[in-house]
């Protein structure tokens, strides 16, 4: 059976830093930033890349539909 290997992109200019991805995520991915946007709002992103899974819960989660996730299988 083939492996899942996921990616996500996240706006960080539309993210609001509401944290909801973060709780959603079963592998611990997504943390804050220290940084902020040009909002003011200090973003998610992506820290822990490998270990994503591609389940896509961030995505469902997130209020403001800043996520994308891809999913490609490996042999």
């Amino acid at each position: 059976m083939a492996k899942i290997k996921g990616a996500i992109v996240i706006d960080k200019e539309k993210c609001k830093g509401c944290e909801v991805c973060i709780d959603a995520c079963p592998t611990q991915v997504i943390s804050m930033s220290g940084e902020v946007n040009g909002k003011g709002y200090h973003f998610a992103y992506p820290e822990n890349k490998e270990a994503c899974t591609g389940c896509t819960n961030c995505a469902i989660v997130c209020p403001d539909g800043v996520i994308t996730v891809y999913r490609v299988k490996i042999s």
